[in-house]
């Protein structure tokens, strides 16, 4: 017997017309909505933070250099100019301006002849006939 029926409180009727398939599409629809919203959000923030291209700046990182834990060399380009800046915990200092003429010199390249003066095929070539 029914507890609530002894003490003369009538059972709530339970109804049988849940649609299970129903609600399962509602929380996976529910779920998708949720999921497209935070992609959004995501989008819409970077779109936000994103910063107009280094066409229009006067002042350019070219190379960093981790001389420490928290020091650091940055080279930078200024206005023309060319700076390499310490960073430490004293703060921040210029150490050199270069000059306009001198720019960093060129990588070289693959056609540059090697400081032997041999080429790996003539040495390879030597090496099989055995001289």
């Amino acid at each position: 017997m029914n507890t609530l029926a002894l003490i003369g409180v009538a059972a709530p009727a339970v109804s049988a017309d849940i649609h299970v398939g129903g609600e399962l599409v509602r929380v996976i629809l529910s779920l998708l909505g949720i999921i497209a919203m935070i992609l959004a959000a995501g989008w819409i923030s970077r779109r936000m933070q994103r910063r107009p291209g280094s066409a229009g700046r006067r002042i350019r990182c070219v190379e960093t250099f981790a001389v420490g834990a928290r020091e650091r060399l940055l080279l930078l380009d200024a206005d023309g100019q060319r700076l390499l800046i310490g960073i430490g915990q004293g703060g921040i200092r210029t150490l050199h301006v270069y000059d306009a003429a001198a720019r960093s010199p060129e990588a070289p390249t693959a056609e540059a002849p090697s400081a032997t003066g041999t080429d790996f095929g003539e040495l390879l070539a030597r090496w099989k006939r055995g001289s």
